[in-house]
């Protein structure tokens, strides 16, 4: 009995309820859980046509950058975790490259131009939904601002970033990661 019990709860991990298809994305019908055998796993299963549904990651590009030996935070407008400090980061959309994706968004919510210079790293947890790609980007225009998306933008010394303030595990994880290579490169 406890076997079943956890392949169950294993099952309701990978696929939390907010994150649950209800509908076969090609036909309409309401999909069910099914046991693959070929995938050795249970999947959303539409009982209609016989599609799959696989549940993916999104794609999210940020970028961090440095002026004056400061990094660029903003206080986030909107939900989720409006009100707490992260980088210039958002979903990549179809038709753009990740890189493409920072530059975008740094722009949106922060009215600041960017040029990404190198890959700082790739954060993904196992039940997070997305996958955050983080550039190191240096300022090539405008004038750091608010915007719908921004409550406030300010540059941090890395000793003084809010880390107590942050929005995500993986505004974390990039900000210790960001500090860690600039403290060796002194």
């Amino acid at each position: 009995m406890k076997p079943a019990k956890k392949r169950a709860s294993r099952f309701r991990e990978i696929a939390p309820a907010h994150f649950a298809p209800r509908f076969c994305y090609l036909c309409g019908y309401r999909l069910k859980i099914k046991f693959i055998p070929e995938e050795h796993c249970k999947r959303y299963f539409c009982s209609h046509c016989g599609h799959i549904t696989y549940l993916n990651p999104r794609v999210v590009a940020g970028a961090i950058t440095l002026r004056r030996g400061k990094i660029m935070l903003l206080r986030r407008g909107i939900e989720p975790m409006k009100g707490l400090w992260t980088f210039p980061a958002g979903h990549a959309e179809l038709g753009e490259t990740v890189w493409d994706a920072a530059i975008r968004e740094t722009k949106e919510e922060t009215r600041v131009n960017i040029l990404p210079q190198k890959l700082l790293g790739v954060y993904s947890y196992k039940f997070g939904g997305a996958a955050m790609v983080v550039y190191e980007a240096k300022i090539t225009g405008g004038r750091p601002g608010t915007t719908q998306e921004s409550l406030e933008v300010r540059e941090f010394y890395p000793s003084d970033i809010p880390w107590d303030e942050l929005a995500f595990r993986s505004t974390r994880d990039a900000l210790k990661d960001w500090v860690k290579r600039h403290r060796r490169k002194k």
